[in-house]
């Protein structure tokens, strides 16, 4: 095994900053990020890597690799919660293990970014085509857990109209932000492109960073508040992700050879959403209990995945 790889991404100084934060909620500092700055930088995150996904697809042709891409993606944000659900309801009530399968169903935008940056830094190319698959599979997860949470609910229906939950999941601020960017970028002139680029990459990498130092303060209070929820949840935190991210990696290779788009696919599978799911679980299930499904995926899933899951992934890949 390649722990040089390991390390060189666990000192990138962009995880570095995430540790930092980390540190400081631990020590009680009075270190804070503003809310609304805070608001701006993911905002920010979210536009520069959709509009750079978007500018990257202008310049890529179709095909077929494209497609099956899209369909891998919705695939696997589909199926992720049909097995994982069955799991946590033997030890959760139905509302929370279909809240919980909704999240690791779906993505984390945030872990899809730091995984661009690892291969960034690494010199590995991938697709453009990427971030619009990363922004589809936000909603197949929600809409499954949806079905199955009123399927097997001893108390009804869901509270939540299906319709109303899979529009909400597509009109979520991230979700939308990222596929307007990617379509901004397919349509924009090149030209007139290059005048936002400095903007877009040269000072990506700096709110990356203050963006994870914030999200190290807000982990590190949620994983406290994990702490009573017992031994299932977090090793089901750490466990699932690993799964899902070895699946990921090997069944992507049917459809792209890229390892960067493999990659990205791994991680994806082994990313939980700790934004759009929680919006639209408030809907859909509003018994659900987010002390559970928000630490797990923010405060377990999401570090694992950013220190060692990405560089254990690509070693798969390139094994």
């Amino acid at each position: 095994m390649d722990f040089h790889l390991i390390l060189s991404n666990l000192t990138n100084p962009v995880l570095l900053f995430f540790g930092l934060g980390m540190i400081a909620a631990w020590v009680k500092s009075d270190l804070e990020i503003p809310s609304p700055i805070s608001k701006f930088i993911s905002l920010y995150l979210l536009f520069a890597i959709g509009f750079k996904g978007g500018q990257e697809l202008a310049h890529s042709e179709l095909s077929s690799e494209i497609g099956f891409s899209v369909l891998f993606g919705i695939f696997l944000s589909a199926g992720i919660p049909l097995y994982t659900f069955f799991i946590l309801k033997r030890k959760l009530p139905v509302q929370d293990a279909a809240a919980v399968a909704a999240a690791y169903g779906s993505v984390s935008a945030v872990t899809f970014v730091s995984a661009v940056s690892f291969l960034e830094i690494q010199k590995i190319p991938f697709s453009g085509y990427m971030v619009a698959v990363m922004a589809l599979m936000e909603s197949p997860a929600i809409i499954v857990a949806v079905i199955l949470m009123a399927t097997y609910s001893t108390e009804g229906k869901s509270s939540g109209k299906l319709g109303s939950i899979t529009a909400h999941s597509f009109t979520n601020g991230s979700v939308l932000l990222i596929l307007g960017s990617l379509l901004i970028g397919m349509i924009s002139d090149t030209s007139q492109a290059e005048g936002i680029r400095p903007f877009t990459t040269d000072i990506f990498k700096g709110f990356l960073a203050l963006f994870l130092l914030d999200m190290g303060m807000v982990t590190a209070r949620r994983l406290s508040s994990f702490r009573n929820q017992g031994a299932f949840l977090t090793l089901f935190a750490l466990g699932i992700p690993v799964v899902n991210g070895c699946l990921g990696a090997l069944a992507s290779g049917w459809v792209t050879s890229s390892e960067g788009n493999r990659l990205l696919f791994a991680v994806l599978a082994a990313s939980a959403s700790y934004i759009a799911v929680p919006a639209a679980m408030k809907l859909a299930a509003p018994k659900a209990d987010p002390g559970i499904y928000i630490p797990m995926a923010l405060g377990v899933t999401f570090p694992l995945n950013i220190t060692l899951g990405i560089p254990l992934f690509y070693l798969l890949i390139s094994f």
